[in-house]
């Protein structure tokens, strides 16, 4: 394997600039240890895009009933999504925390929407940015896009369950980013990513 010092910090592929620790630290969900507090911890909800505030409030209506009451009073007040403190729009989120469309299961915090698209019943399974994490997208005036990987102590059992999967962050976000950028980019970065890591 390459020394880390010499790999460099950012790889180019097309108009996307992925940090090298998407490439070089392991992750992998353990929904078991966590039980999906990611959905409810934070000062904000899930960055999403018009399109996808568009999809989510088609799919309201499937969702409306196994929503919370709190959720459902959020949601008649502002709609689906707000525009947070650092000027991003996001979900709407309940009592400063709790993502609005979260539901609980067997002691674990589940995505309505994405529970309602694997039941067949909505087109649209989730925001884009929730299926990406632990990776963060950074949109710049350019039009180039950043890639980084975002620690928070709360996943340090996906950290634990990666290393002992060897699964980088990148191959267990596969389907996101073939999702977001598409397959051929996808392949571009797993070459690239091979090489430097002489896999």
């Amino acid at each position: 394997m390459v020394n880390e010092n010499n790999m460099p910090p950012i790889i180019e592929i097309g108009d996307v600039l992925v940090s090298m620790n998407c490439i070089t630290e392991m992750f992998c969900c353990d929904l078991d240890a966590c039980h999906g507090v990611c959905c409810i911890e934070g000062d904000a909800g899930a960055p999403v895009t018009l399109d996808e505030i568009m999809e989510i409030e088609d799919a309201v209506d499937v969702v409306w009933q196994d929503m919370s009451a709190g959720a459902q009073a959020v949601i008649d007040k502002q709609g689906v999504a707000y525009v947070d403190q650092t000027g991003e729009l996001v979900t709407s989120i309940v009592n400063n925390r709790d993502c609005a469309f979260t539901c609980h299961e067997n002691g674990c915090c589940l995505c309505l929407l994405e529970k309602a698209y694997r039941e067949g019943k909505t087109s649209f399974c989730k925001p884009i940015s929730c299926s990406l994490y632990p990776i963060r997208e950074k949109k710049f005036n350019n039009g180039f896009v950043g890639l980084n990987y975002d620690r928070w102590n709360i996943c340090e059992p996906a950290v634990k369950k990666g290393k002992e999967l060897q699964m980088p962050v990148y191959k267990f976000l596969k389907d996101p980013l073939i999702r977001r950028f598409g397959k051929e980019w996808y392949d571009e970065l797993d070459a690239v990513a091979k090489e430097l890591l002489r896999l």
